[in-house]
């Protein structure tokens, strides 16, 4: 089975590239993807900063305060994973709605063929 879905996999390209389509992905994706990394990483990074400098703070308003804005990053890093996770599937998405059109097509011009004869 994996022979005939490589073979697939594989027709499927040379059809997008005879048609000269863009089956990956655009650059808004890739942007977002990146974007969503660099939020990630960057609201973990900071929350743990904040979060080791609150331990040596006696006042509680002062702990208040880091706890708030490691809070803040926390949710940076929960809209960096949504922005990554938006630009993958964006992905995903346009690659399983070109080879919907690709197929649809194909199956037309089959029916075509048929009424042809």
């Amino acid at each position: 089975m994996t022979v005939v879905a490589e073979e697939r996999r594989e027709q499927f390209k040379k059809d997008v590239e005879e048609m000269k389509l863009k089956g990956g992905q655009s650059s808004g994706d890739g942007k977002a993807r990146i974007v969503g990394l660099v939020l990630m990483v960057v609201g973990t990074l900071v929350s743990f900063i904040l979060y080791f400098s609150s331990l040596t703070q006696s006042d509680l308003r002062n702990i208040a305060s880091y706890q708030i804005l490691a809070s803040a990053f926390l949710a940076l890093t929960v809209l960096g994973g949504a922005v990554y996770l938006a630009g993958a599937v964006a992905r995903v998405l346009r690659l399983w709605l070109l080879r919907q059109l690709m197929e649809s097509q194909a199956q037309a011009d089959q029916i075509a063929d048929a009424l042809r004869k």
